[in-house]
């Protein structure tokens, strides 16, 4: 069994889950499985990955979760807690089926129950995948030990953020371990809440692409960002006050994020396309809305590794507050090549639609939109980008 803790999760579906119980508690949506990089899966994995989803009917949240929660995440509410001690993971959710190589995904459901299903299928798919075709972890310890150390000597502040393509729970499990042991008072935190439990740190996250996903497809995609930001903050009260920038363009994002939210929000992320022209365009908008860029903090988190680090690190020169989420490149950095895969949102049905709406995203990187192509294509033009 992959996953055997209930919190062995990251921090932003269960920021999400709360979120959309209170906003869109009736709303259903479809998750499908996209494999980018188009890897070949070996025969009879589609079985071994439905145990593994049959199993999570088993995983709940437990006393020991509970109190590490409510200590560390201080915006959930009492009733959240309450829902999160009743809910069980239901195996219907998911489909799972496999022709040849090709393996498909599907969840369908709920979006507030749905929702904990991707980062956890993720990373079974990750491991399962390592396991059967054999491929063997090595050099785990000296890699993770010397990035720590690399990291430390450039003083760059780190959160891991490497679960849904780690190569295993148990290589995740012993890199951040080295990584608290070697970067006291640099390694902010994990999005792995489990982790997070074990070793003391503070779990990070605040919202995902789907929660402005949701938005365009049932209010629009001009009014996606500004409603999503406005939602967040009416849960959230300004707390957890990261904003992901890059779900129709940071272009089109900056241009609904006004005087009011970048006074608000404490920072954005910065998940796709060029770093330094990002950096440029936050520093401007700020400066613009008269507010001082070392005041915010950007999290740059597209599959970052110690060069770019470095990079940005010196590009930005003390101008804002730079932090790095760090995923595949510490847990899965063992000899082996990592999948690229996602788990996106594609459609929905708000309360009263009497169809399901499509739903798309647009990154600042072309190749990694997701959604119909049609309905790409409409949103492009929607939003004047094509």
């Amino acid at each position: 069994m992959i996953i055997h803790d209930f919190l062995d999760n990251d921090l932003y579906k269960f920021t999400a889950m709360n979120a959309i119980q209170k906003k869109f508690p009736d709303s259903e949506v479809v998750y499908r499985f996209v494999n980018r990089g188009n890897t070949s899966f070996p025969p009879d994995f589609a079985d071994a990955l439905k145990k593994e989803v049959e199993a999570m009917a088993g995983v709940v949240f437990s006393k020991e979760n509970e109190k590490f929660m409510r200590a560390k995440c201080y915006y959930f509410d009492s009733v959240f807690f309450d829902l999160l001690k009743g809910f069980r993971f239901n195996p219907a959710e998911v489909k799972v089926s496999q022709e040849g190589g090709k393996l498909d995904v599907e969840v369908r459901g709920l979006w507030y129950r749905t929702v904990l299903w991707e980062v956890p299928l993720m990373a079974m798919i990750s491991e399962l995948y390592f396991r059967m075709t054999g491929q063997v972890a090595r050099d785990l310890e000296r890699n993770a030990t010397e990035k720590a150390k690399a990291f430390v000597d450039i003083k760059a502040e780190i959160s891991e953020f490497g679960t849904r393509r780690r190569y295993s729970f148990d290589v995740q499990d012993r890199v951040i371990g080295i990584l608290k042991e070697n970067m006291k008072g640099l390694l902010n935190g994990t999005s792995n809440v489990y982790f997070a439990m074990k070793y003391d740190l503070i779990p990070m996250g605040t919202h995902p692409h789907e929660w402005f996903m949701y938005h365009g497809a049932h209010f629009g995609y001009r009014s996606a960002n500004a409603l999503a930001l406005e939602n967040w903050v009416d849960v959230y009260d300004g707390y957890l006050g990261i904003a992901l920038t890059d779900t129709y363009t940071s272009d089109n994002f900056f241009n609904s994020f006004d005087t009011k939210y970048a006074k608000l929000f404490d920072g954005l992320r910065w998940d796709s396309g060029d770093p330094f022209e990002f950096t440029e365009k936050a520093l401007e908008h700020y400066r613009k809305h008269r507010v001082d860029p070392k005041s915010k903090t950007i999290v740059y988190s597209d599959a970052l590794e110690l060069e770019g680090v470095k990079k940005i690190k010196a590009f930005v020169n003390g101008r804002l507050h730079d932090v790095y989420g760090i995923g595949t490149y510490l847990t899965n950095d063992v000899g082996v090549t990592p999948l690229n895969m996602v788990i996106k949102l594609f459609e929905c049905r708000p309360k009263g639609s009497e169809v399901f709406l499509p739903a798309v995203k647009l990154s600042d990187v072309e190749g990694k939109h997701t959604g119909y192509p049609d309905e790409v294509d409409l949103c492009l033009r929607m939003l004047r980008l094509k």
